[in-house]
């Protein structure tokens, strides 16, 4: 009787340090777990969200959060409705795209096509595509719209291989709608993968909110910003649905918008930079700049390649414009070198805040 207590009383040690096993390995995982994939969730979520979302188990939770990895740039979208980012905005310099927030790929260099207009307009783009270039930067102020359409029909490249942006100018915002479907008509290529707001302007809440219905209609995949800043953007953003996937602004070596880039990227918004080679009138001394051209020597570069790569280093889609061929072919040449933090540093104590244009 004796050996059978002794027994029983070993059985419920057992037990007993068995249990307080398991309860280690769950708090071991518990605090584990979120610090590993916490770095994946929404930036953007509101408090309502938050509110609405049920209560679940904390396996539920881990699988959820699992779930939410983006693996092999998979698809994440936002429906509109409640300003969540999705996903994150690095560089796959493999693919030459970024992930914007919106689900859609975009790439991450291209041509702008400000002052092209006509037969110089068709075929700049078409020596772009020719290249390799796949994305491609109008609006309705530069007048070329029809001819950006009129390439991009031509080309014999499958349409979804190649990104769109036009914007809406101020003086389109009061009838949007009108606008959109103007667009889409000069266009002449199905939908549209991005349209921007031009620059801050009377009713340009109520553009944005036109578009964002276009997007619930198909006509438009993303949407985004032009010449908006810190201040803009957070009177901005609470005001409207969707966030924006976008933002673009003036960015080069003498205006870098250190403070501005972070704070946007911090929204889970991608950054597009316009003039990045200085912008017309700008561009020879941008390029002749001593300390870019002894960085352009030491890799075998031109000085416009070096600014681009540093655009890109830097997180910001470059854009610039060009009509000669070589210079298009030259402009799209970024990915067989790497700026070195030094060369970065050295760049980056270029900047003057010397804007070149009024936006």
């Amino acid at each position: 009787m004796k050996q059978m207590y002794n027994l029983m009383l070993v059985c419920l040690l057992i037990v007993s340090l068995s249990a307080c096993g398991k309860q280690a390995g769950a708090d071991f995982s518990a605090d584990r777990v979120p610090e590993q994939y916490g770095r994946t969730e929404s930036a953007g979520t509101t408090e309502q969200n938050e509110k609405e979302q049920p209560a679940v188990s904390e396996a539920e939770q881990t699988e959820a959060q699992t779930g939410n990895i983006l693996t092999d740039r998979e698809e994440q979208k936002i429906e509109g409705g409640d300003n969540t980012v999705t996903g994150d905005i690095s560089f796959n310099f493999e693919t030459k795209t970024v992930l914007l927030n919106s689900g859609y790929e975009m790439p991450i260099y291209g041509i702008g096509t400000y002052s092209l207009t006509g037969d110089t307009c068709v075929e700049s783009v078409t020596a772009a595509l020719n290249s390799g270039v796949r994305l491609i930067d109008t609006a309705y102020m530069y007048h070329n719209e029809e001819s950006v359409g009129e390439a991009v029909r031509n080309s014999g490249i499958p349409r979804e291989e190649i990104f769109v942006i036009t914007k809406l100018y101020p003086n389109q915002f009061s009838d949007a709608e009108a606008a959109i479907e103007e667009a889409l008509a000069k266009l002449d290529i199905d939908y549209i993968d991005m349209m921007l707001l031009h620059h801050p302007g009377t009713d340009d809440v109520e553009a944005y909110l036109a578009m964002e219905k276009a997007v619930a209609d198909g006509k438009i995949r993303s949407l985004g910003l032009s010449n908006w800043y810190v201040e803009e953007l957070e009177e901005f953003i609470p005001q409207i649905n969707i966030m924006p996937a976008l933002v673009q602004n003036e960015i080069h070596p003498y205006y870098q918008e250190n403070d501005v880039i972070p704070y946007i990227h911090g929204l889970g918004i991608v950054v597009q930079g316009w003039y990045p080679l200085g912008g017309r009138g700008y561009t020879a001394e941008l390029l002749g700049n001593e300390v870019i051209s002894e960085i352009a020597a030491a890799h075998g570069k031109s000085s416009a390649q070096v600014i681009l790569r540093w655009n890109l280093q830097k997180g910001v889609v470059v854009i610039p414009g060009s009509s000669n061929p070589d210079h298009i072919q030259e402009n799209t040449e970024l990915f067989d070198f790497e700026l070195t933090g030094e060369e970065m540093e050295r760049i980056n104590a270029l900047d003057r805040g010397e804007k070149h244009d009024w936006y």
